[in-house]
């Protein structure tokens, strides 16, 4: 039978202060619920780890061997206590992020410097990855959240929204609508757009924007990333409607965002977890950062 953790305690008390007496104070219990616990611990080990006289109470050869080792056992049990309230406590831990390119590079930076500051003990990992890697990811266990928009049909998938960003129009240096105070999409007729792939949300929202400014959007360049996309309107080679958060991005340093006139069109940007999986306690507060880090370059 294995040995209950409260008899190995009471043993190794006993053969710390040598007495049944003292062991029991120590514990904060009573001497014959002590003196049971060391007997109930020698019949199931079969043998004799304590040989008791009316003045002294030493360990046996075996006891000695046995101390030695669930001592060790003890302080194991001891450490990972420890460490399992600093998880709790958010002193401890390691958090697995999965994000679209964008976010990852232009957002989360931000987010992991503030919440490591708060939390030093807290470690991370980054995957830049799309949308169906970033499920994949969760659904496997190798993410323990992702950010980023999601379908609203995933039932094993349990989302956080943050806020909901924006499109906004991006020109180049001295372009002429980089000084509107916040064009309309019917502005947008006859200007080379640089636009993302059709297999893009984002893609989508700028055709019902186009739509419903009666224009046909003819794209001058088509790419599969947003800094792509920026890349091109900073070197002057068009305009392009992407999500505001795409304002911390590098590429989009000296180029002109605008809001766009009219009823704002956008996504909401959420954290996702697996629902039949468990997430650190660093998941959820590292939200919070991640909300604070989001609204200081989307407009919401």
């Amino acid at each position: 039978m294995r040995p209950s953790l409260r008899q190995i305690e009471t043993f190794l008390a006993v053969a710390a202060t040598g007495s049944f007496s003292r062991a029991a104070e120590r514990l904060g219990m009573s001497q014959p619920a002590l003196s049971q616990a060391v007997r109930d611990l020698e019949t199931g080990l079969g043998l004799r780890l304590l040989d008791r006289t009316t003045r002294r109470v030493e360990l046996t050869a075996a006891g000695t061997a046995f101390r030695a080792r669930v001592a060790h056992a003890l302080d194991e049990i001891d450490l990972a206590a420890r460490h399992a309230r600093d998880l709790a406590d958010l002193r401890a831990g390691h958090l697995r992020i999965a994000a679209p390119p964008l976010l990852a590079a232009a957002v989360l930076p931000r987010a992991m410097v503030r919440f490591a500051a708060a939390h030093p003990g807290i470690t991370f990992d980054l995957a830049d990855v799309g949308t169906e890697e970033m499920l994949a990811r969760l659904r496997a266990g190798r993410a323990d959240l992702a950010v980023g928009t999601f379908p609203a049909d995933e039932p094993d998938i349990d989302r956080r929204p943050l806020l909901r960003d924006n499109l906004m129009l991006f020109c180049p240096p001295g372009h002429p609508l980089a000084t509107a105070a916040a064009p309309a999409w019917a502005a947008l007729a006859g200007q080379p757009v640089i636009t993302l792939t059709r297999d893009s949300g984002i893609r989508l929202l700028v055709e019902i924007g186009f739509e419903r400014a009666g224009l046909a959007l003819r794209p001058a360049f088509e790419v599969t990333q947003i800094a792509t996309a920026l890349a091109l309107v900073t070197a002057g080679l068009g305009v392009a409607v992407l999500p505001g958060y795409a304002r911390a991005a590098e590429a989009a340093q000296g180029t002109a965002a605008l809001a766009l006139a009219g009823p704002p069109m956008g996504r909401e940007i959420s954290i996702a977890f697996a629902r039949d999986r468990s997430h650190p306690p660093a998941a959820a507060a590292f939200a919070d950062h991640l909300t604070a880090a989001l609204r200081a370059v989307a407009p919401g």
